[in-house]
């Protein structure tokens, strides 16, 4: 009785980090020169990003802590940056299949699905804003809306516009929140900096960050 109640613990302890934690698929590619330290960065928006400013910010807002916790520091106003940084973000809702049944091995649900490659097939990449960005579908087979989350993110270096470093993180969940979500994600996309992964792609698993006060 006493194991099963350890063994009825541990994996209640287990359920609860799932649960405070976002887990991604990470695939991460670098060229940063062996010796370089980072120091400056700007932001760098696409086109698209600059017709959405609000979007843009708030991806940047999510982005940022990730980025200054591997050393980088804003370049100084009206001062050149060492790097620029282009983002890319994507929430995507979509209905889970009746036939999503975890029960079944080998489903073709959301259960079974790769993490490496999106609901249809698609391989890693954006960055972009893709359709469905903060919105759910609630389905009739489900009580609750199931979302593809992507974030993308790449380091230039100024003077060249050599891509130094390149990553990407794809997630599956039940919500969209863009400040519970993104943050731990690009964490994620950065967790290999500077030198990258030899293995593609990767799991790795991000706390949420703590609500504010």
């Amino acid at each position: 009785m006493k194991t099963s109640a350890a063994l009825l613990a541990a994996v209640a302890l287990c359920g609860c980090a799932s649960l405070n934690s976002i887990v991604s698929d990470v695939s991460s590619y670098s060229h940063w020169p062996a010796g370089r330290a980072a120091s400056t960065y700007a932001f760098e928006r696409l086109p698209s990003q600059q017709a959405n400013p609000q979007h843009a910010q708030m991806l940047e807002d999510a982005a940022r802590l990730a980025i200054e916790a591997t050393g980088f520091v804003p370049a100084a106003e009206g001062a050149a940056p060492d790097v620029t940084v282009q983002l890319g973000a994507r929430i995507t809702a979509y209905e889970p299949s009746p036939f999503d049944d975890p029960f079944w091995y080998g489903g073709a649900g959301y259960w079974h699905r790769p993490f490496a490659y999106g609901r249809y097939g698609r391989p890693y990449w954006g960055p972009y804003w893709g359709p469905g960005w903060g919105y759910g579908a609630w389905g009739p087979y489900s009580s609750f809306p199931v979302y593809e989350r992507e974030v993308a993110i790449l380091f230039r270096d100024k003077r060249s516009g050599e891509p130094l470093y390149e990553a990407r993180a794809l997630s599956e969940g039940n919500t969209s929140s863009v400040a519970d979500v993104l943050p731990a994600m690009f964490v994620a996309a950065m967790r290999d900096f500077p030198g990258g992964s030899p293995t593609n792609p990767h799991r790795v698993a991000v706390e949420k960050p703590a609500p504010p006060q």
